[in-house]
């Protein structure tokens, strides 16, 4: 009997992978955990994750179906190399590619193409809003990802309070959602969502039990679809206070945050697959005795077995 396959769908950036800047190392320097480098960016390196972690997402990546998820674009993601096998399945740019082997799925592009033109407003219309509502005193880069979505990258002191919240409602209205991060502000497109790529993957592989992690309002809907989740407790989601009855909050921060989610995902895969065999084993032994002593009482009365 196969026992069909966990998912495990992660956030990467903030989640399981750290920026020098989004370490928080809040204990003295000699107790720091040694640090891994997984991306290099212009020649230097970027992201990180802890020599523990390292090893614990190896097991993770053997053990289950694990489906880096992020918004990156298909370029951004390629620069990471993840300790571990390379995983066969990856969703990019919010959901808008599902890569395959690291080639992304044509199917799975028409699918999104059609779902965005037909549920929301134009991306031309949105970047065009976002370039003119913009002040060039705090905006330092403007961006299309993919041809699905725009970003800026600003100067997060010198932004206005309030002036997201402003171009949320906008894009609300137009079947768009606004996201902070860090420096950068996302506007992407409703039907956008991790959520749906990760449903695609599950469906493909067989997998009965989805787990996801992530930190930001763009991965609130891939908490939500899944069986069981996690958050940090950095983040957009901390920093409003967002929770779900299946979705457990953590109290660490930082690349510590990484360790802990990895340590959970492992934790409710082993806890499925014992559950599984258990299931297995009793439903085995329960045939074998009921067969030994249906035999047994069929003998007993003289009834062929």
């Amino acid at each position: 009997m196969t026992t069909a396959p966990t998912l495990v769908a992660s956030d990467l950036d903030r989640t399981l992978i750290y920026s020098a800047g989004a370490l928080h190392l809040t204990m003295p320097d000699a107790e720091a955990p040694r640090l891994l480098c997984v991306e290099v960016y212009d020649h230097k390196p970027l992201s990180y994750v802890t020599e523990t972690a390292a090893g614990l997402l190896d097991d993770v990546a053997r053990s289950t179906v694990f489906v880096p998820t992020t918004t990156r674009t298909r370029e951004q993601y390629h620069r990471i190399r993840l300790p571990g096998p390379a995983p066969r399945y990856a969703i990019c740019a919010n959901g808008g590619h599902l890569l395959v082997d690291g080639v992304s799925d044509p199917d799975w592009q028409a699918q999104v193409a059609g779902r965005l033109a037909d549920e929301c407003a134009s991306l031309a219309e949105v970047r065009a809003h976002l370039v003119a509502a913009a002040d060039p005193a705090w905006l330092l880069k403007e961006r299309v990802a993919e041809d699905l979505f725009a970003y800026l990258v600003v100067e997060r002191a010198l932004l206005p309070e309030g002036w997201v919240k402003e171009l949320a409602r906008w894009a609300d209205s137009r079947g768009w959602t606004v996201s902070l991060q860090g420096r950068k502000i996302y506007a992407v497109p409703r039907p956008l969502t991790k959520s749906a790529a990760m449903r695609e993957v599950a469906r493909r592989c067989g997998a009965t039990l989805t787990l996801a992690a992530g930190d930001s309002l763009l991965d609130a809907d891939l908490l939500l679809a899944a069986d069981r989740a996690w958050r940090p407790g950095h983040g957009e989601l901390a920093d409003s206070g967002w929770s779900a009855p299946h979705v457990d909050v953590l109290d660490e921060r930082g690349i510590a945050a990484g360790e802990e989610i990895l340590r959970r995902f492992l934790g409710a895969a082993r806890s499925a697959d014992s559950g599984a065999d258990s299931g297995a084993d009793s439903g085995a032994d329960s045939g074998a005795d009921s067969g030994a002593d249906s035999g047994a009482d069929s003998a007993a009365r003289g009834v062929p077995g």
